[in-house]
């Protein structure tokens, strides 16, 4: 899989889901999923430069990330969003966690 797709689209979902959770009256959830997303681009922007930078950092957003969510999904017991972002964000860990080692 080109990473760079995974990457940008990753970000996209993110910002997506910002604009989701402003829908729904959050905008907790924009501000945070715009942050997230711009983060997630800013990595990948550094990545191109210096590729363990770059991955390393997507590593620790992505981490945070996952650790938020899993929060989430135990305080709600709600799969949507929180167990969705959970999975998501697990499968782009995992993802980049694996590029990193295989750098």
């Amino acid at each position: 899989m080109n990473m760079m797709i995974a990457i940008v689209g990753y970000a996209l979902f993110l910002i997506a889901g910002a604009f989701m959770g402003k829908r729904a009256g959050s905008k907790m959830s924009l501000y945070m999923g715009l942050g997230s997303g711009i983060l997630v681009l800013a990595g990948y922007a550094v990545s191109l430069q210096n590729a363990v930078a770059g991955y390393t950092f997507l590593t620790a957003v992505s981490a945070a990330l996952f650790v938020v969510f899993a929060v989430r999904l135990v305080k709600t017991r709600k799969f949507m969003p929180a167990g969705a972002l959970f999975l998501v964000n697990g499968l782009f860990l995992a993802l980049i966690v694996r590029t990193l080692l295989n750098l």
